[in-house]
């Protein structure tokens, strides 16, 4: 596994006449003006996407780190405009980086949210500041206490009665935050893999009727809860927001029951479009829905996005193995496999194959898969590409975020490069 390059830009080809006349600019749903073809070749920012993957090779992660800040001042613009007092945290599950968490850290704009003790101390080292960090965690361990106790300026939430207890034992008289559970779910298009909560009961945070034991708890040891946190799901749209009122409405019961509350940390989940028919979030309604919740309480609203900063902000680039028809389906191969972004094989949440050099070919559907040995290994399923050739430069977009922080080394397929640009 490489150290990351960091690419402040590359050169862009000349345009091409005559015969070899590249075809139009496209259109697709997925373009914008920082993600799309210049001169028939696909570029991410200013680099030229083929020749980075020219010069370090695939399968490579490549992220554009200004896109990630873009994304949150979308989210502080968006929470400004309705008054809504905010904290945004970066959820660094979702790519931990070391170069873009320096970058993050540098701008000032964003803390760290965090779920581990080794998290944290990955955003220390980053140049995230304790005071600007927040800890939630699950199933934690005496050893993850013994180490998270030492930092008396972490903003820590306890997401168990169990947890509760042996921190309070540790530090007592600390303010601390809970996790609840508001009984309620949410996730991209209703799948409950996605969700944090709801119909059955999960692991994530107190419900209500634990409630009373946690104040008891936090009393016994002069514990002062100041902040609640709850996480309800992932990936997010329009289509999800009415769900989104459910679950702040239903944690506005926990806050009635706690008096020194001055925070109430909503998670993250916001996600990005991921096929031609998914619709960007609409920020405006996101905040409205956000301030009507919390209307008149004076509360400030933290909020941990990764998944919405980051995914769009990166791709993974691949090259063509093969092409070959199978029965009725022609397969396209490319050198990296599901292990590289899982997300498409564990949630079925796309990493739509961009060719990254547009040719003049004849459209072919594909059935596009990567190089290991599992049958889940699949990138995407009758997908229209014009036909490509072996070595042609694929990327997968949406691969920003839960790509390279998920990866494995199944079959030995985990090397790939790492590359943050600037501009």
């Amino acid at each position: 596994m490489s150290e990351a390059a960091t690419v402040p830009q590359s050169d862009t080809p000349k345009e091409e006449k005559g015969d070899g006349e590249p075809p139009e600019i496209s259109t697709a749903w997925w373009t914008r003006e920082d993600l799309c073809y210049r001169t028939g070749r696909l570029h991410l920012g200013r680099s030229d996407l083929e020749t980075v993957a020219e010069k370090v090779g695939t399968p490579a992660y490549v992220i554009r780190a200004p896109r990630v800040l873009e994304n949150a001042q979308r989210l502080t613009k968006a929470l400004d405009a309705v008054g809504v007092r905010h904290r945004l945290y970066y959820a660094i599950k979702a790519n931990r980086t070391p170069q873009l968490l320096s970058y993050l850290a540098a701008q000032r704009a964003i803390g760290a949210d965090i779920c581990s003790p080794a998290e944290l101390l990955h955003a220390l080292a980053c140049g995230f500041e304790e005071e600007h960090i927040s800890f939630t965690a699950t199933s934690l361990a005496p050893s993850d206490l013994e180490t998270i106790s030492r930092f008396d300026r972490l903003n820590i939430n306890l997401d168990s009665l169990s947890a509760l207890q042996s921190f309070g034992e540790r530090c007592p008289g600390r303010d601390i935050g809970i996790r609840i559970n508001p009984d309620r779910g949410i996730g991209y298009g209703g799948n409950d893999m996605l969700q944090y909560s709801g119909v059955e009961a999960t692991k994530f945070g107190i419900y209500i009727d634990r409630l009373p034991e946690a104040i008891d708890i936090a009393r016994k040891h002069d514990l002062r809860i100041t902040r609640v946190h709850f996480h309800a799901g992932s990936g997010y749209l329009d289509r999800e927001l009415s769900q989104l009122s459910e679950v702040l409405a239903a944690s506005r019961e926990f806050l009635s029951r706690l008096s020194d509350v001055t925070e109430v940390n909503i998670g993250g989940g916001l996600g990005v479009p991921h096929k031609s028919d998914d619709k960007p979030l609409d920020l405006e309604r996101w905040a409205s829905t956000i301030a009507d919740a919390f209307a008149g309480t004076g509360l400030t609203v933290a909020v941990e996005p990764g998944d919405y900063l980051v995914k769009d902000a990166g791709v993974l680039l691949t090259r063509v193995t093969y092409a070959e028809r199978r029965r009725e389906v022609e397969f396209l191969g490319l050198d990296a496999g599901f292990n590289l972004a899982m997300e498409p094989a564990f949630y079925g949440l796309p990493c739509e194959p961009v060719p990254v050099t547009q040719r003049n070919a004849p459209m072919v559907r594909y059935t596009v898969v990567g190089n290991v040995n599992e049958a889940l290994d699949k990138w995407a399923e009758n997908h229209a590409m014009p036909a490509p050739e072996p070595g042609d430069v694929v990327a997968l977009i949406n691969a920003g975020g839960y790509a390279a922080a998920m990866r494995s080394d199944h079959c030995m397929r985990g090397t790939a490069q790492e590359v943050l640009l600037l501009d």
